[in-house]
């Protein structure tokens, strides 16, 4: 794992960088060469070479086997009739099976859909803002319009709903969900295939973590760090990937799944309200503080393959629309009591997750406060042990969390796969948690063991 750590005033101090392998890299030297900045990881994040492979491979089916389990037409979950009968007809009718899968007019709005986004990140204004210093000493810029990006793209939406018969014609994102699915990791394999194999040609500083050597693991993990296309110098695919399109695109789904629950039904339940605005903040928030993403480990750490173009573009707004499509074909009325709880939850994970992160960036700025006590390192730097990062090393997990509940809730106890994103949240999380747990290991070595005492819980108090 990747960790920068900034380099310290003075003739003969050091900026080391640790992850997979540990570079320790001389102040006021001559520049170094490619092979010096882009040293040979180790591939151990999942479970190396066999592990990436197999998840690459399983992670999209996953995608499809979601769909095919929660379905208006087999079930949720499917009956064992339906489900056979499903599979037997993609396995045993090849021409049926591909009208399912692809659909060429839906690639086709797949496509205009991230031209769309590229389209309004260039022509919308935005101001330009400068990332973390790189370990060859230099700043990337990033243009900041995505929450603008969003405005046009509800707008063109809301033009589009106010029509007659605007509803019914929305409903088509719902009623082409697996072919858009297709579309979407076509999109996501290719990128990811381009930047790889590009990286071996344009001499761009390369990932920590996907240097390994090996095809499988460097492509999953990501081997270039922040890959940009011939002639586009500042468009850094990988920010963009992780704040457009594909979180327009889940809030665009959501809402696709609310007018299909309409066209059915002649109204939108009160639980389905509650999934699309509390997934709508979410993703608007997001897109709001845009650039808080830049000091986050998937833009300073990861390299950009296919884990984080799958996930962006694919993953993330078609399993994470899961509970809206449920509640499409499947309306829950939860009443003014279960409402209430359910907003209450919501309220409590969001202010968990905003103090706790706002706490954590005062704090980073100069600012406290609250007057919190804190732990001074060898290397400087001072971690926080009082307020919310005094209760566990990582509270906003916990936040997010209990907003994961409060999207998952509204659906009822019919069936269990709607629940599927918090469980997944949980392992996601666990996992986030225990790689920054590991690069701060090898960031303040001692003193971070010194940190844990003092802050023993990881992200629940008292039980984790």
């Amino acid at each position: 794992m990747a960790k920068k750590t900034a380099a310290p005033s003075g003739g003969e101090t050091t900026t080391t960088i640790t992850a997979t392998t540990t570079l320790t890299l001389p102040a006021n030297t001559v520049p170094l060469t490619y092979d010096q900045l882009n040293p040979k990881s180790i591939a151990h994040e999942f479970l190396g070479p066999i592990g990436t492979g197999i998840v690459t491979f399983l992670a999209p089916a996953f995608a499809y086997i979601l769909f095919y389990t929660c379905n208006e037409a087999t079930g949720c979950p499917p009956t064992s009739s339906a489900a056979w009968s499903r599979l037997g007809s993609l396995l045993g009718d090849w021409p049926t099976a591909r009208g399912q899968l692809w659909d060429w007019k839906a690639a086709g709005v797949y496509l205009a859909w991230y031209l769309f986004c590229v389209a309004a990140w260039a022509i919308l204004p935005g101001q330009w803002v400068e990332g973390n210093l790189l370990r060859n000493g230099t700043r990337n810029k990033y243009k900041e319009n995505g929450f603008l990006t969003f405005v046009l793209a509800a707008g063109l939406s809301a033009g589009v709903l106010i029509q007659p018969g605007g509803i019914e014609r929305f409903t088509y994102l719902y009623d082409h969900w697996i072919p858009l699915v297709s579309a979407s990791l076509v999109m996501a394999t290719a990128q990811a295939v381009w930047v790889y194999v590009w990286s071996f040609f344009s001499g761009e500083l390369l990932a920590l973590g996907g240097n390994s050597g090996w095809k499988i693991y460097d492509f999953f993990l990501g081997r270039p760090l922040n890959p940009v296309f011939p002639g586009f110098p500042s468009f850094d695919i990988k920010t963009f990937n992780e704040v457009r399109p594909g979180i327009i695109l889940w809030v665009l789904l959501n809402v696709s799944c609310a007018c299909e629950q309409y066209v059915r039904f002649g109204k939108i339940s009160d639980s389905m309200w509650l999934v699309v605005v509390f997934e709508g903040y979410y993703a608007i928030d997001c897109l709001w503080n845009e650039m808080s993403i830049l000091n986050q480990m998937d833009i300073t750490t990861d390299g950009f393959g296919f884990m984080l173009s799958f996930g962006d573009l694919t993953w993330l707004p078609f399993t994470y629309g899961l509970q809206a499509r449920y509640l499409a074909f499947h309306p829950v009325t939860l009443g003014p009591v279960w409402t209430s709880a359910i907003i209450a939850l919501e309220v409590v994970g969001l202010w968990i997750f905003r103090s706790s992160n706002n706490e954590k960036g005062d704090f980073r700025n100069g600012k406290n406060p609250k007057n919190l006590t804190y732990m001074e390192t060898e290397r400087g730097t001072r971690l926080l042990t009082s307020g919310w990062w005094g209760r566990s090393r990582h509270p906003n997990y916990l936040g997010d969390w209990l907003m994961a509940w409060a999207w998952c809730l509204p659906v009822g106890l019919t069936s269990p796969i709607p629940y599927f994103y918090v469980a997944y949240f949980a392992v996601l999380l666990v996992h986030r948690q225990m790689r920054d747990d590991e690069a701060c290991k090898n960031k303040y070595g001692k003193d971070w063991d010194k940190y844990c005492k003092i802050v023993p819980y990881r992200i629940i108090p008292y039980i984790y």
